[in-house]
């Protein structure tokens, strides 16, 4: 009976494991056969809607920017602690013009976006802290916090 109790036990702790890694799927699936679909001057934004959904992200200048990610990771082996490894990281810009017609479409998978120079400088803050405005408020409010001027500092 004992036995028993104890396979039943290794049984059930076994059975939650499996072999296969679980991947995390982010965004849209199969971005990247998907947008082989889309040609330009063709399709339209309900085109569009149907084949890859709404997009992860819109912005508005002089066209429409609809944006759409596919992300797919999965935990590494146990010797790396589990860290997350990316598998597939595909972006899709696509620009649409006045009319709803596709005007750009740009994709970009892993490889790709390592070839992307990113700007390295940097925008310096113009403000300084101790102006007299700053100087004057935390003036008041030790007043009003300490208005006898008897706590410690």
């Amino acid at each position: 009976m004992k036995n028993l109790f104890i396979f039943i036990i290794i049984a059930l702790f076994f059975s939650a494991c499996t072999l296969k890694k679980v991947e995390n799927h982010h965004g849209v699936h199969f971005l990247n056969k998907k947008q082989e679909k889309l040609t330009i001057k063709q399709s339209n934004k309900n085109d569009i809607l149907t084949l890859l959904g709404a997009p992860s992200s819109k912005s508005t200048f002089d066209n429409d920017l609809w944006i759409y990610i596919e992300r797919i990771t999965d935990n590494s082996s146990l010797t790396k602690f589990g860290a997350e490894r990316i598998i597939v990281n595909n972006v899709l810009l696509l620009e649409i013009n006045s009319m709803g017609l596709l005007e750009k479409k740009e994709f970009f998978d892993l490889n790709s976006m390592k070839e992307i120079k990113f700007a390295q400088q940097t925008t310096e803050t113009q403000y300084k802290k101790n102006t007299f405005l700053y100087d004057f408020l935390s003036s008041m409010r030790q007043k009003i916090n300490d208005p006898l001027g008897k706590r410690k500092r």
